[in-house]
C-alpha cells in the first residue's frame, strides 16, 4: 500500500509546524513580527480546515512551547473550554 505524500501524514506534520511557528512568532515584540508572513501562515494553516481545529492546533502548540504554563488557561485563552484539557 502506498502512503500519501512523503510521510503518510504530511498534512498533520505541516499543520503542527505552521501552528508552532505562528505561536512562536506571536511571542516576538510587535515591531519584530513579520506580519505579512504571519498572515500567510494563518492562511496556509486554515486552508481546508475547520476553524475549531485550527484553534486547537494553536493552543496545543502554545502548550508545547510553554510547558510551564497551565494548559487549561492556554485553552481558555484560545476560547476552548475544559472539554479539551
Amino acid at each position: 500500500m502506498s502512503k500519501k505524500g512523503i510521510t503518510g501524514h504530511d498534512d498533520w506534520v505541516l499543520t503542527e509546524a505552521l501552528a508552532t511557528a505562528l505561536v512562536a512568532l506571536e511571542q516576538l515584540e510587535a515591531k519584530h513580527q513579520p506580519s505579512a508572513h504571519m498572515d500567510d501562515i494563518r492562511r496556509m494553516l486554515s486552508h481546508g480546515k475547520e476553524p475549531n481545529a485550527v484553534t486547537l492546533h494553536l493552543a496545543q502548540a502554545k502548550c508545547r512551547l510553554f510547558p510551564d504554563l497551565d494548559p487549561l488557561e492556554i485553552y481558555r485563552e484560545y476560547g476552548i473550554g475544559d472539554e479539551y484539557g
